[in-house]
């Protein structure tokens, strides 16, 4: 019996029916022509308007307050000390970030292993450097000469080479030591959570198929475990641009660093903190905005995923098939 005996028989059934019924060819509509209707939410106006009006009182209070030197501001916004000190921020929080996300990545394997030994090694790094403030461990690398004046490379009575600590931790060293390895902890739990979020099945149909471990990790787990590592990825990089003004307390050249140092010659301490926060808001902007195009990215990514597997779809397809074979 083929299909088209099938379907002969259906009409049948429901033509001898006492109710008449009529059947008709409903075709899904695509998803791109559904309306939807927009709720109107007149309390999101009110708060909204609210809002900023308490913003505009605050910005003109702020601007027309005669204790604050506009001219300062504007002499040194794109001064020379202001720009080299932007500079050194954004280098370090580069550069933290890059070491951070290679660290964290390496911890995150660790504490997913099966060695027992390495997974407790990954969760007393992690505990050692979340459990302390990021400012006590800055200031701790910038004070390492005081614990050990020298560093030595060899082995006990023979001495390859010894450097003075003071030379080789400098302020911008221990400020990238403190920022990166502080950074480690928290990207490694990031980075442990994309990859549980994977299935435990694609792993296993990729060693199915001969990959090695290293092989899996890189190819299968990592790619699928970006659109969960992403996210608060970028919001780490944003907090580490501004994370880079905590090493100011051990004069790290960051742009803190250099409008305190300007400040303390002119005594225009309010206006110089304007001029910080100024450069501190556009480039978390700018890094705001590459977050936001990135995830718009993976999420069309995964869009065209859903659509491809949709019902609507497979709908579509399971009736032209049967149109076919009719």
């Amino acid at each position: 019996m083929n299909l088209k005996t099938l379907l002969h028989q259906k009409e049948s059934l429901a033509s001898s029916n006492s109710m008449p019924v009529q059947i008709a060819s409903v075709e899904a509509a695509p998803v791109s022509e559904l309306t939807v209707a927009r709720q109107r939410h007149f309390s999101w106006w009110i708060s909204g308007t609210l809002l900023t009006v308490v913003l505009a009182w605050i910005s003109y209070s702020l601007y027309a307050n005669p204790n604050v030197d506009h001219h300062t501001i504007g002499k040194y916004i794109f001064s020379h000390a202001i720009l080299s000190g932007l500079r050194t921020t954004i280098i370090l929080a580069i550069v933290a970030q890059a070491i951070g996300i290679l660290l964290g990545i390496i911890l995150a394997v660790m504490r997913l292993s099966s060695n027992p030994v390495g997974r407790f090694i990954a969760g007393a790094y992690i505990w050692l450097f979340r459990g302390t403030p990021l400012l006590v461990q800055i200031l701790f690398w910038g004070n390492l000469a005081l614990f050990y004046r020298n560093i030595t490379i060899g082995v006990p009575g023979f001495v390859l080479a010894s450097y003075a600590t003071k030379n080789v931790i400098t302020a911008f060293v221990a400020s990238l030591l403190a920022l990166s390895l502080n950074e480690a902890a928290y990207m490694a739990e990031i980075i442990r959570a994309g990859i549980l979020s994977v299935p435990l099945g694609q792993t296993d149909a990729a060693m199915a198929l001969g990959l090695s471990k290293l092989q899996t990790f890189r190819k299968v787990v990592l790619p699928q475990a970006m659109p969960v590592i992403i996210p608060p990825s970028g919001n780490q990089f944003i907090n580490m641009v501004k994370m880079t003004s905590l090493v100011s307390v051990i004069a790290g050249g960051d742009l803190l660093t250099e409008a305190q140092n300007i400040a303390a010659a002119n005594l225009r301490t309010i206006e110089l903190l304007f001029v910080a926060s100024l450069w501190y808001l556009a480039v978390t902007t700018l890094a705001t905005l590459g977050q936001s195009r990135i995830e718009r990215i993976l999420g069309r990514s995964k869009r065209g995923v859903g659509q491809a597997g949709s019902p609507i779809r497979g709908a579509r397809v399971l009736g032209a098939l049967i149109d076919d074979h009719a």
